[in-house]
């Protein structure tokens, strides 16, 4: 398995390469991108967890569990206070996204 990772307060990212097993993996999809965490433990029960970079390889499976929230829309725009965009929600103003 390969797992790309930013770490906490880290600009680049750490590559993890091995036996690894996925614990979580949360966060959100929306038509801007992911914004995702995940944390893997190694063969030793040791475990990491970042924000996933693009370039992930999963050595057998991966089960996810997508939910779909059809009355509010999901979109990132640039926080100037962080420098980051940001995850902002709002209610869909017909119900539901189009």
């Amino acid at each position: 398995m390969r797992v790309p990772l930013r770490l906490a307060g880290r600009p680049q990212r750490t590559t993890l390469d091995g036996d690894l097993e996925i614990l979580s993996l949360a966060g959100t999809l929306s038509a801007d991108g992911a914004h995702l965490h995940m944390a893997v433990a190694d063969k030793t029960g040791a475990v990491i967890g970042g924000h996933l970079a693009p370039g992930s390889l999963v050595r057998t499976t991966a089960e996810l569990l997508v939910g779909l929230l059809p009355q509010w829309q999901f979109r990132r725009e640039l926080d100037p206070a962080t420098g980051y965009a940001e995850l902002q929600i709002h209610r869909h103003p017909n119900g539901h996204n189009v």
